[in-house]
């Protein structure tokens, strides 16, 4: 099980990630960009960065509430598979971001 420490980092990264994600939509409008009827994609970034931070949360405290004995084992198993699942959906959404940055990278001119 993870230490509170280990978690404690983790979801401080979790934080700092969402920050830049919100600092990037200052730079957006900065430049001039116009941003269409709907949410900018920094807006969405955030939301899903703090969603697999609650997940994680979530996870830690049906942890902490086993080992004191309120809560069933079932209960931290789906907590940490829902976690775990908002997680690796959080890593294909960013691979398929660098994916497409490549792609537009790769275009000529």
């Amino acid at each position: 099980m993870a230490t509170p420490t280990i978690a404690a980092n983790a979801y401080a990264a979790l934080a700092k990630i969402g920050n830049e994600a919100a600092n990037i939509s200052g730079l957006g409008n900065a430049a001039g960009n116009t941003q269409g009827s709907g949410p900018s994609f920094s807006n969405v970034l955030k939301d899903v960065i703090d969603a697999v931070s609650d997940a994680a949360h979530k996870s830690d405290a049906q942890a902490q509430a086993v080992a004191t004995g309120k809560a069933n084992m079932i209960d931290v198993v789906t907590a940490v598979s829902e976690t775990e699942t908002t997680f690796q959906t959080l890593i294909s959404v960013r691979d398929k971001v660098i994916a497409a940055y490549e792609d537009v990278l790769k275009m000529q001119i």
